[in-house]
């Protein structure tokens, strides 16, 4: 039985385009089929069926699986970075089981912790920044995010082990700003070390440096002990299945990279995309200052959260280009009947966000940045989805908001920023995610409100 809606370009061309230009390739793709279409692209096996309909969306991420399963096997794209026990990897029982370990410390009293280090965090980064000088807003948030990461993730907020940590976390994320380390992901056969100077080689490289760090860690936690750490690592060090049988270094170590990469990578880009539809429109600026105002005295990061129009900046900032684009994939295992086409088991389908959240009959004059829409109506799960749906959304789907407002609101209530190339920014390729193209090339402008003598 054919696939629905099968694109009539040619597989090499669509792999190409896929990885070198995703949002022209689905927009193109979205003109001729507005809610389901078939692709042959690289990443998730080679044929693809995306759905961008939010009620086909929400029955291929909750129906059983009887009729749609998940499958490890196919984030095999991530394996170089993640390894094999991550919990991008697993499936059925065991994923279930790894994830309600990682849970609970991106949620609930952890997250209050977590406002003050994030607030103290940005005012660092910031305090190294140079005056009136060029910098990429890009650059800035990642160090923002990884630092939030490595903190609450691995536990270190100082050290020896701490700087290398954050260096080569910092070295191994920039390499994915390159368009053929990206496509390396992608074309298996790219995947080559030709040494040190070679794009995967300086991966491989880097790589092998943070493995032992992380192992050298792991190993002197379990030497000495310390019930008194709640880091995510300490937690899933002390964990024990069933069988009463602890994680084995490999697998804590795989699983520390999936949170560390994927962690800070996405959000770093989202706060450089926020922070550049803030500055690239005036009148979303002065509202969200107006807003902030009350507050330019509060000392407690938390009042941030709840402030509603910096809210709706942010959901959307994530609506108009998510930094990622499919959910993970699921397969079909019965023949099911979906929006009027029949699936075949075998048949590996993904929601694709990127095109859900163009839908116009869901967000008039989409490729408009007004966050106004959140403000006017409360969409569905399966509407607005940046992090995913179902069992597999993403872990930091509370963590990542939380630091967008906090980073956000203070950067625009101590700094007086200035956005130097007023030309439309474009989504790019990051690895498997999108990021602003130039990196968000900003000012930081010296003022009243905005010296070094604001710094705590």
């Amino acid at each position: 039985m054919p696939l629905p809606n099968t694109l009539k370009t040619p597989p090499f061309l669509q792999k190409l385009q896929w990885v070198t230009d995703p949002v022209g390739y689905m927009e193109s793709a979205v003109e001729q089929y507005p809610d389901i279409f078939t692709a042959q692209i690289v990443g998730f096996g080679d044929t693809l069926v995306f759905i961008h309909h939010p009620q086909a969306i929400q029955e291929i991420l909750t129906s059983d699986r009887k009729k749609f399963a998940a499958s490890g096997e196919l984030n095999r794209i991530l394996q170089p970075l993640t390894g094999d026990h991550s919990v991008f990897m697993l499936e059925s029982l065991c994923h279930k089981r790894r994830r309600q370990l990682l849970t609970p410390p991106f949620h609930g009293e952890r997250m209050q912790a977590y406002s003050q280090l994030i607030c103290n965090l940005t005012q660092k980064v910031f305090s190294q920044l140079p005056l009136n000088q060029p910098f990429l807003a890009r650059n800035a948030m990642q160090n923002i995010s990884l630092q939030v990461m490595v903190e609450a993730v691995f536990g270190l907020s100082e050290g020896e082990r701490y700087q290398k940590l954050k260096r080569l976390l910092g070295l191994m994320t920039g390499l994915f700003g390159s368009l053929l380390t990206s496509s390396a992901l992608y074309f298996s056969w790219l995947q080559t070390d030709l040494g040190a100077w070679s794009p995967w080689g300086r991966l491989v490289r880097i790589r092998q440096q943070i493995d032992e760090l992380l192992y050298a860690e792991i190993a002197f936690r379990r030497e000495q002990p310390d019930s008194d750490r709640i880091d995510i690592l300490s937690l899933l060090m002390s964990a024990r299945d069933e069988e009463g049988k602890s994680m084995t270094d490999r697998e804590l170590r795989d699983e520390m990279m999936a949170l560390l990469l994927a962690g800070q990578e996405t959000t770093a880009s989202a706060m450089a995309w926020g922070l550049y539809w803030i500055h690239y429109l005036p009148q979303v600026r002065e509202k969200l200052l107006q807003e902030l105002k009350p507050l330019s005295d509060s000392l407690d990061p938390m009042s941030f959260v709840r402030l509603p129009y910096l809210s709706a900046i942010c959901n959307e900032t994530l609506r108009i280009y998510p930094v990622a684009m499919l959910t993970f994939p699921r397969v079909v295992q019965e023949r099911v009947d979906l929006l009027g086409h029949q699936l075949e088991p075998g048949t590996v389908t993904v929601g694709c966000i990127h095109l859900l959240h163009q839908r116009e009959d869901l967000y008039p004059q989409p490729k408009q940045f007004r966050p106004e829409r959140f403000l006017e109506r409360q969409f569905s799960p399966y509407e607005f989805m940046p992090f995913g749906a179902g069992v597999r959304r993403c872990l930091g789907d509370a963590l990542a908001p939380f630091e967008m407002k906090i980073v956000l609101a203070t950067i625009l209530s101590r700094y007086q920023l200035e956005l130097l190339d007023n030309r439309a920014e474009r989504p790019q390729r990051r690895g498997v995610t999108l990021a602003p193209a130039s990196g968000v090339k900003m000012r930081w402008k010296c003022n009243k409100s905005s010296t070094r003598n604001n710094l705590l």
